[in-house]
């Protein structure tokens, strides 16, 4: 499907290293893999602001026969150098130890984030706040600080990250009075989840998010089953956005007759509409190492999110290598469109995505695409 407003409006070209919080840490010239991904929410001036992934990576990994990468260790980045012979290095953002019973990897990149204000339609940066940057502050995330989605629910806006580090893949909440800087509060889950999505606004008196549990294995539906076994889009509560209880009824869940959706996570925080809450999420379709991300849409009872109101099995943003042409030179993975931030803009939604894993994608998205009129409800 395509969009009238749709291109990118930050990418590695657009990011100051010298004002990163890895610089002068150590003697190894870094560059931008990727600045992508982005948390969005809308500030009380009316004016955007992105959340911005940046992959920060080294410039030459391999050297002197081992792979490197950076980790934060004490308030200061470091470099650990792993054999090359004991690494597979096929993926370009990490690369597996190899001789476990079970699978061990590093990255080859340390995100932190960055806070990118831009105009109220999306299309314009006004200002990159390095001093408001997230960056590791302790050993649960001494490997990053990824995957931004901000929620503003009531007066106050949360903010959940995916911390990376040997001791747990967790997720990590921030709070923020004003949307642009951030307090962190906790970890919040204990396990591999890349995309908890807490929903803006609470129903009875609970906070409610989308979580995406990983495991090694999951067990079969059975025979003729509409539904495919695998990662899906679950629910939690909370009375107070701290403390999470897994919700008893499934959410979203991929279908069997489609390998386009073959894997699924949430993107954007679900938003309340009158004809429920609207949640766009990605599906990825098997294909050579990375896959092929998509983004759907589905809108969810008011009352009862596990209940979907509506969907389109059709995708609604995919990747555009139009938009990527331009930076040809540093793309690393293609058809990859990762849907991360929504705002109401009226007659329309701001939509903001990271593109190819390399740069921040806004599309404007007619409500009528998913027929929906008016603004946003709040409750």
């Amino acid at each position: 499907m395509g969009f009238a407003v749709d291109r990118l409006v930050f990418g590695p070209d657009d990011v100051d290293l010298s004002r990163s919080p890895l610089a002068g840490h150590f003697d190894a010239e870094t560059y931008v893999l990727g600045a992508f991904n982005p948390g969005l929410t809308r500030l009380a001036n009316g004016n955007l602001l992105m959340l911005v992934r940046v992959a920060e990576a080294l410039r030459t990994p391999i050297f002197d026969g081992h792979v490197h990468c950076i980790r934060w260790a004490a308030g200061k980045y470091a470099l650990d150098a792993w054999p090359l012979d004991l690494c597979d290095t096929a993926d370009p953002r990490k690369f597996m130890v190899r001789g476990g019973k079970w699978r061990v990897m590093a990255l080859t990149s340390l995100s932190w984030l960055l806070p990118v204000e831009l105009t109220p339609d999306g299309l314009e940066v006004v200002a990159a706040h390095y001093d408001r940057a997230v960056a590791p502050a302790g050993d649960y995330q001494c490997y990053g600080v990824e995957d931004a989605r901000i929620s503003r629910v009531g007066e106050r806006w949360l903010m959940t990250s995916c911390s990376v580090s040997p001791e747990r893949h967790s997720t990590t909440l921030y709070s923020s009075d004003n949307g642009l800087d951030w307090t962190f509060e906790d970890i919040v889950l204990d396990h591999q989840n890349k995309d908890m999505l807490i929903f803006e606004g609470r129903i009875d008196g609970q906070y409610w998010a989308q979580t995406r549990p990983l495991g090694d294995f999951y067990f079969a539906y059975p025979p003729g089953s509409e539904w495919r076994a695998g990662p899906s889009i679950n629910l939690a509560t909370s009375p107070d956005a701290l403390h999470w209880k897994p919700h008893r009824a499934p959410g979203i869940r991929p279908h069997a007759d489609t390998v386009a959706t073959a894997r699924i996570g949430g993107g954007t925080p679900p938003i309340l509409t009158d004809a429920g809450w609207l949640t766009l999420w990605h599906g990825v379709e098997p294909k050579e190492i990375v896959g092929i991300y998509r983004t759907y849409w589905s809108l969810l009872d008011r009352d009862d999110p596990a209940r979907v109101v509506r969907t389109d099995h059709a995708p609604l943003l995919e990747a555009n290598p139009d938009l990527t042409r331009p930076l040809e030179d540093k793309l690393y993975v293609r058809d990859v469109v990762f849907t991360t931030g929504i705002a109401d803009a009226g007659d329309h939604y701001v939509v903001a995505s990271g593109e190819a894993d390399l740069a921040c994608r806004i599309t404007h998205i007619p409500k009528a695409a998913f027929g929906l009129g008016g603004s946003a409800r709040t409750i």
